[in-house]
This record gives C-alpha cells, sequence and structure tokens, in this order.
C-alpha cells in the first residue's frame, strides 16, 4: 500500500515510538535503541517494570532518547486487568503502588506517568467507581506535584478496552477539572476519539490547556498512519494552532513489521 503524505508539518521532528506496540519483534533491551534508528526522538512504554529503573535508564542512555511518559501498575493483563484507579476493592494495592513507581519513574528522567483507571466490575455503581477514581487520581498528582511530575488521564474507548471505567474524552476532562490539580493533564488519542464518532481536531482546540501528550493511530486496524481513513492533516494543524509543544506518540500495531510500516514517517 503506498502511504501519502500526512501533513506532519513540524511534528516530523517530534515522533515518540511506542515501544509497547513498535519493534516487538525484538527484546525490550533493544527496542529503544531501535527506535532511535529510526527516526523517532522520544519513546514511550506502558510498563517498565520487568527490568530495574538502572538498566532501563541505560537502555534510554544508550539509545539516546527520552522517555516522555509511562504508566503506573496495571495488574495482570492475561486476567483481563487494566489498571486499580476506579476500583474500590483495590484503593490500598493502588495507592501503595504510587511512591515506588514515582521513584522508578524518576531514575529514568521521565516526567508523565499513567494510572489506569480499571475496567467497570460487575454490581458497583458507576458513581462509586467515579468518587474512587477522583479521590486516587487526586492522591497520585499530589505526590507527583511533590516531585514536579505530571499525572496524565488517558480516555480509552471500548473498540480498545470494553468496559473501560474512562471512556470518552469529555470524561477525562471532567475528571481532571473536578480534581483541580495544575499537574493532571490530559493524554489525547486522536484513534480512541475517531472510533467514538468525535471530531479530534475540535476537541484539541476546545481543550487545548490540558493536553499534555497526543498518541495517533489510524482506524480501522489501529495500524499506521496513512493506512486507513482517518485524515491525519487537521489534527496536526490543529496541534500547531494551539501551540502544542510535546511529543506525537506512535502508538499503533504495525500491519506487517515495524520497520516495513514506516514509510508514512518519511513521506511526511
Amino acid at each position: 500500500m503506498s502511504i501519502l503524505p500526512l501533513g506532519l508539518g513540524a511534528f516530523a521532528g517530534r515522533l515518540s515510538g511506542h515501544c509497547g506496540f513498535l519493534f516487538t519483534e525484538l527484546p525490550l533491551s533493544e527496542r529503544f535503541a531501535a527506535a532511535a534508528r529510526a527516526g523517532f526522538t522520544a519513546v514511550e512504554h506502558p510498563n517498565l517494570f520487568a527490568a530495574p529503573a538502572r538498566e532501563v535508564a541505560g537502555w534510554l542512555e544508550q539509545a539516546g532518547v527520552p522517555l516522555v511518559q509511562t504508566g503506573f501498575p496495571a495488574g495482570n493483563a492475561a486476567k483481563g486487568e487494566k489498571g486499580f484507579a476506579a476500583l474500590p476493592d483495590r484503593v490500598a494495592q493502588y495507592r501503595a503502588t504510587i511512591e515506588p513507581t514515582l521513584d522508578f519513574v524518576e531514575e529514568l528522567g521521565c516526567r508523565m506517568v499513567h494510572p489506569m483507571a480499571g475496567v467497570r466490575p460487575a454490581g458497583i455503581a458507576r458513581e462509586r467507581l467515579w468518587d474512587t477514581y477522583l479521590e486516587n487520581l487526586a492522591f497520585a498528582a499530589d505526590a507527583a506535584a511533590r516531585r514536579g511530575m505530571t499525572v496524565i488521564v488517558e480516555p480509552i474507548g471500548p473498540g480498545s478496552i470494553a468496559n473501560y471505567v474512562i471512556d470518552d474524552p469529555l470524561m477525562a476532562v471532567e475528571a481532571i477539572r473536578l480534581i483541580g490539580r495544575d499537574n493532571v493533564k490530559l493524554l489525547f488519542d486522536a484513534y480512541h476519539c475517531v472510533c467514538l464518532g468525535q471530531d479530534p481536531a475540535a476537541l484539541i482546540r476546545a481543550h487545548a490547556p490540558l493536553i499534555a501528550h497526543v498518541q495517533i493511530a489510524d482506524d480501522p486496524g489501529r495500524h499506521e498512519p496513512g493506512t486507513g481513513t482517518i485524515a491525519f492533516g487537521p489534527i496536526f494543524r490543529a496541534l500547531e494552532e494551539v501551540g502544542y509543544a510535546g511529543h506525537v506518540g506512535c502508538e499503533y500495531h504495525p500491519a506487517t513489521t515495524t520497520e516495513a510500516g514506516l514509510a508514512w514517517m518519511r513521506a511526511g
């Protein structure tokens, strides 16, 4: 499939390789360097706890790229766990992870951390999940603020995680507003936005001050940008218009191999 230019503009030099999705044919210890060789100027990954922080920091240093965002522990993915921040019966477990995770992430030089909300359990009222989430988000934010770090909220739609508690961008915006902490910001994923039938460029313009990080993938398939139906030009133009100064995270599943699907970056 030929890849048409996407209108990356200034963001051509500000792409972050999501190494939980990309270069998975390599061991994690080699993915950051592979991303750097491919032209990514930063990397991200949701779960780096399988190795000591000093070891992960060494991989980043050797690759010469910063880690722009990562996550708090999110549980056993094989059991369908997607975080605990909104789960009333996991509050103690969640809160026990906060300081050790911030220690770990600080050693990596990373400044943004995402506490996943979790999947809605049967039999628990949405209001109780919401209240628990707000309290736990504030708890993480206050701990992060003492270190000059930011806590990010990512809404994840049902096409990616069924019954995720924070499943809509406007719900995430409301949580950030209610928390009232300057260091709680939005991780804006254009793919999730489109899958929910919303206009990503309009949401960027409406909520620009809240956006700390941006991610992209195409639809259908959540593959490389340029392989599906999403119009990325308006998204990048909106980000330029609002003065977004961060990286754009490339969180997509390569249609074949990572290397084979990188033509879109060179097309610009």
